[in-house]
C-alpha cells in the first residue's frame, strides 16, 4: 500500500492581486483563514509518503475541499469577484492543485492500493458547542476498505496512546462533499480516502502538540506496513 498525503488548507495566503477584498484580517488568521496546525503535522508525516501535496492559499478566496459546483466554493470575501476572475481562480489555484494530486494518485493506483490522507484540524468550539475529540477518522462507510483501514488505524492510535479521544466521521461525514469524496468518483478501485481531523486545542501558534503527531506517524506507519487490502 502506498501513502499520499495531503493538507488542503494549509495556510492563509492571499495572492498580492486580491488582498483588496480581505478587509477582515482576522478572518484570515483565524479557523476560517486556514486549518491551524494542520500542516505542521502534515510535513511531519511526510517521510512516510509515495507522494505528498499541499496548499497554503486560504480557504477564504477559494475552497479546494468542496466540488466547483457547491455554495461554499467561494467565500463571503470572495463571492464577491466578477466572473473572469473567479474563473481564474478555479484554474490557478483550484485546479491546479487538485489535478495534479488526482494525476499522481492515477499513476499511482496502477501499481499499488492507495491510502490518500488528507490532513486538516478544526475548532474545539462552533457555535458555542464544545466538540469532544482529539483526533477524527473521516472515511466513506459503505466502503469496505476505507471502514477496515479507520477501524485499524483507531485500534493503533489506542495501542499507541490510549489517552487519545479518537471518533468516526466527527466532526464531519467522511462521505460529504469534499476532495476524497471527488477522488473516489474519479477512480474505480485501489484508492482508499480518508480524512484525517484533529483538535486545534492541540496547536499553539500554528505548531501541532509533538505527541500527537509521534503517536500519528507511528500508527500511520504500522497501518502502511501491515494492513492488507
Amino acid at each position: 500500500m502506498k501513502l499520499v498525503l495531503t493538507c488542503e488548507h494549509g495556510g492563509n495566503n492571499i495572492p498580492e492581486e486580491y488582498t483588496a477584498i480581505f478587509n477582515n484580517k482576522e478572518a484570515l488568521k483565524s479557523h476560517r483563514g486556514y486549518d491551524l496546525g494542520a500542516l505542521d503535522v502534515f510535513n511531519y508525516l511526510k517521510p512516510l509518503a509515495a507522494y505528498s501535496n499541499y496548499s497554503e492559499t486560504s480557504r477564504l478566496l477559494i475552497e479546494l475541499n468542496r466540488s466547483l459546483h457547491h455554495k461554499s466554493l467561494f467565500s463571503e470575501f470572495s463571492n464577491s469577484l466578477t466572473s473572469e476572475s473567479k474563473k481564474k481562480i478555479i484554474k490557478d489555484y483550484y485546479l491546479t492543485y487538485r489535478n495534479t494530486v488526482a494525476y499522481e494518485i492515477k499513476k499511482l493506483i496502477k501499481v499499488s492500493h492507495v491510502l490518500h490522507l488528507s490532513i486538516h484540524s478544526f475548532t474545539p468550539v462552533l457555535n458555542h458547542v464544545v466538540r469532544h475529540c482529539d483526533i477524527g477518522i473521516l472515511y466513506d462507510p459503505s466502503k469496505p476498505n476505507e471502514k477496515q483501514i479507520a477501524l485499524k488505524l483507531k485500534k493503533a492510535i489506542h495501542t499507541i496512546n490510549p489517552k487519545w479521544l479518537v471518533r468516526f466521521n466527527y466532526p464531519y461525514l467522511g462521505k460529504a462533499d469534499g476532495f476524497t469524496t471527488y477522488l473516489r468518483q474519479q477512480t474505480e478501485k485501489n484508492y482508499s480516502g480518508l480524512e484525517i481531523e484533529i483538535n486545534q486545542q492541540f496547536s499553539s501558534k500554528n505548531k501541532m502538540n509533538y505527541q500527537i503527531k509521534e503517536d500519528l506517524y507511528a500508527a500511520i506507519e504500522d497501518i502502511v506496513n501491515t494492513v492488507k487490502v
